[in-house]
Parts: structure tokens; C-alpha cells; sequence
């Protein structure tokens, strides 16, 4: 039988990070994972990054739908469809608006019996634990149905702030098993069984935030980004974004998290199935706000010196 694991947390938790460490894992182990990753308009671009590792008919994007809501009849179907494999393992990344609760609940029913009953593991962000002001009920909701935490953002973090949230995710779920990406591999989720855990229950639509995408054309240079993440409100909890920068011929993959961190790398998986785009996440996303942006970052760079077409290290 062929284990389900689902990943779920807020946005910016480490989410995909996690997913990462376990198909590393999952390969050095001779699994065979299959990927399914949940996301608001970009889950095509994000799951480019595993084919490098993975047969692409073994990664599988879900675009646009709320897995635990609207999306959850196709994921079901998809699911008993996957092809059995030698010791085959289904990995699957909710988006960070999920509610983790009713999707354990829905995925569980109807899925053929060569699976096992899925199993929930969550990401918990020491750093920003409970600091989400009005999020903080669907962060906590997230955990409620898992049989694993996983903590994440764990350096640098006092033995106090720790111990704390440790005490407050046992409080919530009792039941889970806390551990963290250093120890944690493929081989101690084969044992988990689904949570037993009594969850509260969430009005999932209030964590239904607008959401909006556009083309982005080549940026000048890449003090570009660091305009247009700042530019946008601190009400858009998320921001992806790729593109090439100046005369470049690569592309540069760019994202906002919701403490304001700005990450830039190099796009390494040739040019984004989607094309060059922009997203938003989060009350407020309007294609105007988008619009805006990106034409005065773009303005501003031609007030800029040629030499500072390189950007900031």
C-alpha cells in the first residue's frame, strides 16, 4: 500500500522546503515519490523545480482552486489515478490558505483502497508562530489534524521562544509527534497514523483571500524588485515573481513571505512554463495594484546609474 502525506502551514512556513527534504530523502531511500502541489495561480511554475529530480509525469500542478474546498473533487480523482509504483509514496503541498482540518477530512473518503488513509504533517515557524495578528486562528488551525509538526526557522531562535511554542502546539494537538527538518526524513512518516486529534472548526471563508496574477516584462535592473515588494501593501501576504533582469538571459525568481523577507535566486529550471509573471496573495490583490507597481519600479530605474544595473548582493 502507498503512503499519502499531505503538507500543510502558512504561507512562508517552509512548506516547500520540507517537500524538498523528503524527496531528497525519498530518492536516497530508492522511494519513488509523486508530487502534487497545491498553489493560487503559480503552481505550474513552483513545481518546475522538482523536475530536475522527478520524472515530470510524476509531479502533477493543481492551479487556482482551494484543495480543501473547490479543488478537492479533482484531487480526489487525480489521486486514484496515480500509477502504482515500487515502493511508491504520494507527496502532496496544500497552499497556505488551506484549511488543514476539512482537507483531511474530505481526502480521506473515496480513495482507493491500495493507499493508506492519509496522513497530515505540518510546518510550524518558530519565529513567527502566533505573531500573525487576525491569521493567527487559521495558523493555529493548521496544525489541529497533523500527526507530525515539523519546526522550521529554528535558528537563531532562544531556547525560551522554543520551549514556549512547543508548549503552545501541544496544547492544540496533543497527540502529534514534534520534531525538525534535521530530523526528520521518509522513513519516519512510513509509522504515523492519522491524528485523533478534535479540531476546532474554522470558517474556512474567511482564509479565502483574492488572489491575482500578470505578465511581467523584463526589469531593468534588479533594485526593481526591491521597489515593487516595498511598493506593495503589507496586507498582501505574499509575493512570486519571475523574470530576467536587465540583459540577462536567465531568469530571476523573486518572493515576498509575510514577515517582508525578500528572497532573489536565479530561476535554474530554464524558462517558467507560465511565462514571466507576478502574484499576489492576500486582501487587496488587483490587477491595477500590479500594474502600478511594476510601471514605477521600471520608471524609477531609468532615473537610476547604469552602474547600478547590477543590483544589491
Amino acid at each position: 500500500m502507498e503512503p499519502i502525506i499531505t503538507i500543510v502551514g502558512f504561507l512562508g512556513a517552509g512548506k516547500t522546503t520540507l517537500l524538498k527534504h523528503l524527496i531528497r530523502s525519498c530518492l536516497k531511500s530508492e522511494w519513488s515519490p509523486f508530487i502534487i502541489l497545491n498553489d493560487h495561480a503559480n503552481a505550474s511554475l513552483e513545481i518546475q523545480q522538482f523536475d530536475r529530480w522527478i520524472e515530470k509525469r510524476y509531479l502533477k500542478a493543481l492551479n487556482g482552486s482551494c484543495i480543501c474546498c473547490s479543488g478537492i473533487s479533482e484531487l480526489r480523482d487525480f489521486v486514484n489515478n496515480i500509477p502504482e509504483r515500487n515502493r511508491g509514496i504520494t507527496l502532496i503541498e496544500a497552499n497556505g490558505t488551506s484549511d488543514a482540518c476539512s482537507l483531511m477530512g474530505f481526502l480521506g473518503v473515496g480513495i482507493d483502497n491500495r493507499f493508506f488513509p492519509p496522513i497530515q504533517v505540518s510546518v510550524a515557524d518558530l519565529v513567527n508562530w502566533q505573531n500573525r495578528g487576525e491569521y493567527n486562528e487559521l495558523e493555529a488551525n493548521q496544525i489541529q489534524m497533523s500527526s507530525l509538526i515539523v519546526l522550521t526557522h529554528t535558528e537563531n531562535i532562544s531556547k525560551k521562544r522554543e520551549e514556549d511554542v512547543r508548549k503552545e502546539l501541544h496544547a492544540l494537538n496533543p497527540t502529534a509527534q514534534l520534531t525538525t527538518m534535521k530530523k526528520i526524513d521518509v522513513l519516519s512518516l512510513y509509522g504515523l497514523t492519522p491524528s485523533c486529534n478534535e479540531a476546532k472548526k474554522l470558517n474556512h471563508l474567511d482564509s479565502h483571500w483574492s488572489s491575482c496574477s500578470i505578465d511581467l516584462p523584463t526589469l531593468p535592473d534588479i533594485e526593481c524588485i526591491y521597489e515593487i515588494c516595498k511598493m506593495i501593501p503589507k496586507t498582501i501576504l505574499r509575493i512570486k515573481g519571475c523574470t530576467k533582469i536587465g540583459i540577462d538571459t536567465h531568469y530571476t525568481y523573486f518572493e515576498r513571505i509575510p514577515n517582508g523577507k525578500i528572497s532573489i535566486k536565479p530561476f535554474n529550471n530554464g524558462s517558467p512554463v507560465t511565462g514571466p509573471k507576478l502574484l499576489i496573495i492576500g486582501p487587496g490583490s488587483k490587477i491595477s495594484l500590479l500594474t502600478e507597481v511594476i510601471g514605477t519600479s521600471i520608471m524609477s530605474a531609468s532615473f537610476r546609474s547604469p552602474n547600478k544595473n547590477s543590483g544589491r548582493e
